[in-house]
């Protein structure tokens, strides 16, 4: 028997994409918004669907089922845009970080998971990355793949996304 006192304990927001449970740090994240207009940006991979307005800042739109190769996220009444934010590696423009939209098929809460109730990302194998994954919550006996959103795009799809936040902005 686990000592659970001692644990640390985080909150986190979760979210469906297709009949999963995902969760992403509260710490990460700046907003959840219904989806807006978004604005296509030529030559982007499929997964990058675009970018919105979001009080004047240009923000970068990534369907993460795509990017995990779940199919496309279909637009519904429940289909939200999450905004977290990533630290850049740069941060020599004083920004330090780079907003992001990501689609969800369904917002669902805010919960709080124990440290010893993580466990470590599945090992399925050295050609299948899992770097973005940051652990497995158990919650209500059930498991939340909790991401590590800053380990979800490669550094040319960040420079990229950069780029077109750039050339959005000042088109």
């Amino acid at each position: 028997m686990t000592d659970k006192s001692s644990d640390t304990v985080r909150q986190y927001l979760t979210f469906m994409m297709g009949e999963e449970n995902y969760a992403i740090p509260v710490t990460d994240i700046r907003e959840v918004l219904l989806v807006p207009k978004i604005t296509r940006i030529p030559k982007m991979p499929d997964f990058m669907k675009g970018v919105i307005n979001l009080r004047g800042s240009v923000v970068p739109i990534l369907d993460l089922k795509m990017r995990f190769g779940m199919g496309e996220t279909a637009s519904s009444t429940e289909t939200a845009i999450i905004v977290v934010e990533i630290p850049l590696e740069s941060g020599g423009d004083g920004a330090g970080f780079m907003h992001l939209g990501i689609f969800a098929d369904a917002v669902k809460k805010v919960v709080a998971i124990a440290s010893g109730d993580i466990e470590p990302p599945p090992s399925i194998g050295s050609r299948i990355k899992t770097a973005f994954i940051e652990g497995m919550g158990r919650v209500d006996n059930e498991f939340i793949v909790i991401l590590d959103i800053k380990e979800v795009l490669t550094a040319e799809d960040m420079e990229m996304m950069e780029s077109a936040s750039s050339a959005e902005a000042t088109a």
